[in-house]
């Protein structure tokens, strides 16, 4: 199976240029390829491909820019199998047409590819070996064994540079159990199981919302482009880098417990991007992350021979008796928390009645 590894590096003023020149250059024919695909198919309706894209830039674009030479060449290919990825999404997947690549976007990175040993990781000295950079001093927190593939290098917002390996490597899955859980996913509380257990909703921006404001304001008052403004941006990134990470590590705690006790996960296909439309819910919907948790679900649920499944958007699932199946549509009412049914005379917590069908229904469709 493949399995990224992501550390940070150090790189010294040398590498941070040769990392800078890389980005630029990975742009630079992201956007050319993109416009000669486009200029191709407005004034001729000629459809072109990967190849041809790459094939002009190795022929037409290195010959006029010479400084494309000075920088990866599989990064570059890679930019062009990325502009190309995104151009069939436009076609196939109903996603917007690819946009050109800005130079003011703080987010940078590139792919290359593994040959020749030109990718390498030294455990003990803690470096790591990438084309054209040499050695990079790197924090390296985990080891691994197998055949290195790719590796990404990055640079986020607040500076900081991170290189990602992706590796082929023998992973051992967990052993099966018999457990199986329905989930219903809220905003008072993260997620509340069938089996009755609720988890808590961190509200990491609320946790971190005055210094958020205050930041903001700070830098609103600087002169964009001074030195100040940078040092103030760099502070605004830090800050929400500490959100995403926070946020990030509690649901892979939880996701990674679900997976280790359940042989069987079942949770609702949630729209959110329609959900995020109520201007009441949205922050607390962004806040709460829950396609994250469903994405992380779904991967551990693959590596480990679990069963994931997600019931129907439109299921009632909290509108139904768990234990009659008689349907109150008075629970259409966010602000009913708990409810008696008027046919078995059961009294149910909204949520946990909602987990319970949740999962019922999960195990019909598996059926």
């Amino acid at each position: 199976m493949l399995k990224a590894y992501k550390y940070r590096i150090y790189p010294n003023k040398e590498q941070e240029l040769q990392l800078a020149k890389t980005f630029g250059c990975c742009r630079f024919v992201y956007n050319q390829t993109l416009a000669y695909r486009k200029t191709a198919y407005e004034k001729e309706k000629k459809s072109i491909s990967k190849t041809d894209c790459n094939n002009y830039c190795n022929r037409e674009l290195k010959k006029e820019y010479q400084w494309l030479k000075e920088v990866d060449k599989f990064a570059l290919t890679n930019a062009i199998y990325n502009m190309d990825s995104a151009y069939q999404k436009f076609f196939k997947e109903n996603a917007s047409y690819p946009k050109f690549k800005s130079k003011y976007d703080n987010h940078k990175s590139y792919t290359t590819n593994f040959t020749n040993g030109n990718i390498a990781l030294d455990f003990c000295n803690e470096k790591i070996k990438l084309p054209k950079l040499k050695e990079i001093k790197a924090k390296i927190h985990r080891n691994f064994t197998g055949q290195i593939k790719s590796a990404t290098v990055s640079q986020v917002p607040s500076g900081k540079y991170y290189v990602s390996i992706l590796v082929e490597t023998e992973y051992i899955k967990k052993p099966d159990v018999t457990s199986k859980v329905g989930l219903d996913l809220g905003i008072k509380d993260l997620y509340i199981t069938s089996d009755g257990k609720k988890y808590e909703n961190p509200k990491v921006i609320k946790k971190y919302e005055r210094k958020l404001i205050k930041l903001q304001r700070q830098l609103s008052h600087k002169e964009k482009g001074s030195n100040n403004y940078q040092k103030k941006r760099k502070q605004l990134a830090l800050c929400h880098e500490k959100i995403a990470n926070t946020r990030k590590d509690y649901l892979h705690k939880i996701s990674s417990e679900i997976i280790n006790e359940n042989q069987v996960i079942v949770s609702e296909n949630l729209q959110i991007k329609n959900m995020v439309k109520n201007h009441n819910l949205a922050k607390s919907i962004t806040d709460v992350s829950w396609y994250e948790l469903t994405r992380q679900l779904e991967y551990k649920a693959k590596w480990n021979g679990r069963i994931y499944v997600k019931i129907d958007s439109f299921y009632a699932s909290s509108q139904l008796c768990s234990s009659c199946g008689y349907q109150n549509k008075e629970t259409k009412d966010l602000s009913v928390r708990q409810w008696k049914c008027p046919k078995c005379k059961e009294i149910h917590d909204r949520d946990i009645n909602a987990a319970k069908n949740i999962l019922t229904q999960g195990l019909k469709q598996i059926a």
